[in-house]
């Protein structure tokens, strides 16, 4: 239901007397959405941007495909890691990366 179709049955409901408060709930909906469900996921994808632009060679990555290693190089949207055990080096998308554990951290 669109905001004008609300408001045309909401005129038409006071036109006849009825009650508007059903009318107006889906216009009273759309700021608790916002809150519950677009901000949250504004906030992520903020801390998300922030974690991308502050990696450096030597933090331990891993991909959203699971992959884990250690970050060798970056280059402007690639970044290349190696994974261990046999030190195969991987060239994957900067997007790619999942979350990021700085080197003087413990590994788990």
């Amino acid at each position: 239901m669109t905001v004008t179709t609300s408001f045309a049955l909401w005129v038409a409901a006071a036109a006849g007397g009825g009650s508007s408060i059903p009318m107006l709930l889906p216009l009273l909906l759309i700021p608790v959405l916002y809150l519950v469900m677009i901000k949250p996921q504004q906030k992520r994808q903020k801390q998300w941007q922030e974690m991308l632009g502050s990696i450096k060679a030597g933090d331990r990555v891993t991909t959203s495909g699971g992959i884990r290693g250690i970050i060798l190089s970056i280059k402007e949207d690639v970044i290349i890691i190696r994974v261990a055990p046999d030190g195969i080096k991987m060239e994957v998308v900067k997007t790619a990366i999942a979350s990021v554990t700085q080197e003087g951290a413990s590994a788990s």
